[in-house]
């Protein structure tokens, strides 16, 4: 089986190449709860901004199912995002696969299609329980049987949350492209490499603008301690903690930091310097470009820079300082 509304490793690569030329370098990624947070009216104002200042994209995610912090749901605010905008690719990242059935999640995708042609990715994640893998791969083949009968013509690409090397090969096998969210250079060139040069790579990077290096590395260590690693910055990432998407009790963003070398160490307290710096770019706007050229280099269609502020208008005024820089 094969991606929504497609018909075999060829279709996906036409949609992981469209999604590819109309998203460009660089986009943002906003959390659930400050979104949450913010009037609609502010929101659709916020995003007009970044559409000017001319990021390709806009992604926002979702609690996961039975998370105490609440969070608007995903495709409802992306629709209102879509109709406040022109040109903005919006993506889903994630939608949590336990908070609806593929039947749901493949006819509002592709209503939005739909309704606004080459500008939806539909990232997924969040598959839990003693098997994630086994369960993601299942939603996978009922989204693709649901997509066969109902709006097959609706064309939209699809991207996991994925960071082990299982759930790469799962995406490379199946989607359009993977979404790794919270994760250093080195976890963009491992992902490049095993989903190979067709599908999209597409990661999260935290920035911050503050010029105190303590206190920007704060903001990362004060969410690790929290939620035992990235889970509650993200609200609804890519997997539980007592479960990630190969299994095991160690937390999913954890295992990862491991695999590139990270040690116990680097893992305690929130996090080491190294850690922390490897995950987050903060600093004056040409240090936070480097960044998040490195992730191009190393093999990123596209990178997803997501504030660490207070608010949403913070969080665009940010993101307006280090346009001239990106986008130049």
């Amino acid at each position: 089986m094969e991606s929504a509304g497609f018909d075999g490793a060829a279709d996906r690569w036409w949609t992981a190449e469209r999604a590819r030329a109309r998203l460009g370098p660089f986009g943002v990624w906003i959390a659930p709860a400050t979104l949450l947070a913010t009037p609609v009216a502010v929101m659709r104002a916020q995003l007009r901004r970044l559409e000017g200042v001319g990021y390709g994209s806009f992604w926002t995610g979702e609690p996961p199912a039975g998370a105490p912090v609440a969070g608007r749901e995903v495709f409802s605010q992306l629709a209102v995002a879509l109709a406040a905008t022109d040109r903005l690719v919006l993506g889903a990242g994630i939608a949590n696969v336990a908070a609806r059935v593929p039947s749901a999640t493949h006819t509002a995708s592709a209503t939005l299609a739909e309704a606004y042609p080459d500008r939806l990715v539909l990232g997924l994640g969040g598959a839990g329980g003693p098997r994630p893998l086994r369960a993601l791969r299942e939603y996978l083949d009922a989204l693709d049987t649901v997509a066969a009968r109902a709006l097959p013509g609706a064309r939209y690409p699809r991207v996991l949350a994925a960071l082990g090397p299982k759930a790469l090969r799962l995406a490379r096998e199946r989607v359009d492209g993977v979404h790794p969210f919270l994760q250093p250079v080195a976890h963009t060139a491992f992902a490049r490499r095993v989903v190979g040069e067709g599908p999209l790579v597409v990661p999260h990077l935290a920035v911050s603008l503050e010029p105190e290096p303590a206190l920007a590395r704060e903001a990362i260590r004060a969410v690790r301690r929290a939620s035992g690693s990235g889970r509650a910055l993200r609200e609804g990432g890519e997997h539980e903690k007592s479960g990630g998407s190969e299994g095991g009790v160690e937390n999913a963003y954890d295992r990862s930091y491991r695999r590139l070398g990270f040690g116990d160490a680097d893992l305690a307290d929130g996090g080491s310097d190294a850690l922390v710096d490897a995950l987050l770019a903060h600093g004056e706007p040409p240090a936070v470009v480097t960044r998040a050229r490195e992730h191009l280099e190393a093999g990123a269609d596209h990178v997803l820079l997501h504030p660490l502020t207070v608010d949403l208008p913070s969080a665009v005024d940010d993101l307006e300082r280090l346009a001239p820089f990106l986008l130049e």
